[in-house]
């Protein structure tokens, strides 16, 4: 086989041209030195393999190497070979072609208007783990030696079909599996067939929008509500997007509210703000579905992880015919990387959405959906939730009882239901919460300010602090940080 370098100088190297083979090599590799191609520390093909991959003697090569050894390009170790020197002698040099280059990487490029919007508002953190980022689980703890045990003997004989496109929907054990995990632990209505298997909630939304709206027509979205769908829903072209404010029982339905097409809730754990819907709300927001021919999508954000009180059923399982597509993750459960989700659709819709799943997304991971499957029929999945639980719970206390003991109960949002992986830090509706954000990242403290989920509604001004993921122990630093930054500020400092 040939190697990349060889593949690099073929496109540059001209074996009919008059210039001599031996000062065009030269010429041709001090260019892609120079121009970052062939990167410093580099090595270089042996002047052998060089030779026979280009067609050239051997000796062209050894004199284009030891011209570019002699001006600092390269530098050769005995036995190891020859490798691109770690600072090129024109590196800071004007050579032919930067500026142009520099001209092309300060060009702007016209974006759509629906991108400018989506760049502009984007939240997604470059940093994803640490104190106090909101929604993530404790990575650390997932069963990782099961899941290895499982994935390898998978891999000692992997037939054809797990290694190439998936069918839509997923495989089929997978769906299996969380057929039966969804019926006992969210009480959810459900066959196999009526499960897809997504790379996450986004997808999920992606594909209910595509399938189910059509230009003009209406979407609800909470207020305040998931940034995520938000930025799905603002992609797509012609569709109206009505965010609709939450109180303490949930989404409310507007007094002139037209006719959605979509409505997105989280009835189990708001997000950001934490309440459950009430059963008067939810059985008021299904009869509004139904007389209105809308679509109720469920995401049932980080339900697993309720820590008093009973557990709350999904919408989906009211009744046999909910208008709802309940949408869930692993990303929650298991690890974010993971990249899994899954959504449940109505039986008349199963076949349809599949096919246009397989069309669109050309799904894949298919020996990854087999290991979770094993996961899950194994009891793995059920226990880890279990001592997650438990452990997210330890923390929330413990994070709660700080903010308790330094700031005040005050402090806490009215809203929240003992539950989820963050907390809600409540702040003076005068404080900059954004502002507040910032300076706190800096010191390396990870929050998310609370009015930026506000599209229309009035602001409430705070901090969504993230805890699963942290120890006790980085808990207590941590908000010793955020306690200096909050003090520095003047908040706090009065009440204590």
């Amino acid at each position: 086989m040939r190697s990349i370098c060889a593949d690099l100088l073929l496109q540059r190297f001209d074996l009919d041209a008059a210039q001599p083979r031996n000062r065009q090599l030269y010429a041709c590799l001090r260019a892609a030195i120079l121009d970052g191609s062939l990167t410093p520390m580099s090595r270089l093909p042996s002047s052998r393999d060089l030779a026979q991959e280009l067609g050239v003697s051997r000796n062209t090569v050894i004199h284009a190497y030891d011209q570019l050894l002699a001006e600092g390009y390269v530098h050769s170790r005995v036995g190891s070979g020859t490798f691109v020197s770690a600072t090129a002698p024109d590196r800071f040099l004007n050579i032919d072609g930067a500026d142009n280059r520099a001209a092309a990487d300060t060009t702007t490029t016209p974006l759509s208007r629906r991108a400018t919007r989506l760049i502009e508002r984007a939240q997604a953190a470059p940093k994803q783990w640490g104190a106090f980022m909101p929604g993530v689980p404790d990575v650390t703890a997932f069963p990782h030696r099961q899941y290895a045990r499982i994935l390898a003997k998978l891999w000692r004989t992997p037939s054809p079909e797990l290694l190439t496109y998936a069918s839509g929907g997923g495989r089929p054990e997978l769906r299996q599996a969380l057929a039966a995990h969804l019926r006992i632990a969210r009480s959810i209505r459900c066959d196999p067939e009526q499960i897809l298997i997504t790379e996450g909630v986004h997808q999920a939304i992606d594909l209910t929008v595509k399938m189910l709206v059509d230009p003009r027509q209406s979407v609800w979205v909470e207020d305040p509500g998931y940034w995520g769908f938000r930025s799905v829903l603002g992609m797509e072209q012609g569709i109206r997007v009505v965010a609709v404010p939450v109180d303490a029982q949930g989404l409310c339905i507007p007094d002139r509210p037209g006719r959605p097409r979509l409505i997105f809730v989280t009835p189990s754990h708001q997000y950001p703000l934490g309440s459950v819907m009430s059963m008067a709300r939810r059985q008021e927001l299904i009869a509004f579905a139904r007389a209105n021919g809308a679509w109720i999508v469920e995401d049932d954000y980080d339900s697993e992880f309720r820590f008093g009180g009973h557990p709350i059923p999904a919408m989906q399982g009211m009744d046999a015919a909910t208008p709802v597509i309940y949408v869930g993750t692993f990303s929650k459960t298991l690890y974010p990387g993971l990249r899994m989700g899954y959504m449940v659709v109505p039986r008349g819709l199963a076949k349809a959405f599949h096919t246009a799943q397989a069309d669109l997304y050309r799904e894949g991971h298919a020996l990854t959906q087999l290991a979770l499957a094993q996961l899950i029929a194994d009891g793995h999945y059920a226990s880890h939730i279990r001592r997650m639980r438990l452990l997210y719970a330890r923390r929330r206390s413990f994070l709660v009882g700080l903010i308790e003991k330094h700031l005040g109960a005050e402090f806490l949002h009215s809203q929240d239901s003992n539950a989820g992986l963050h907390v809600v830090l409540r702040l003076p509706d005068h404080v900059d919460d954004v502002a507040l954000q910032q300076t706190l990242a800096q010191r390396g403290i990870l929050v998310r300010a609370l009015s930026r989920y506000y599209v229309r509604a009035k602001p409430q001004r705070g901090l969504l602090l993230g805890y699963a993921g942290v120890p006790e122990s980085h808990i207590t630093a941590a908000f010793g940080e955020l306690l200096s930054v909050l003090r520095a500020s003047g908040i706090g400092v009065s009440q204590r």
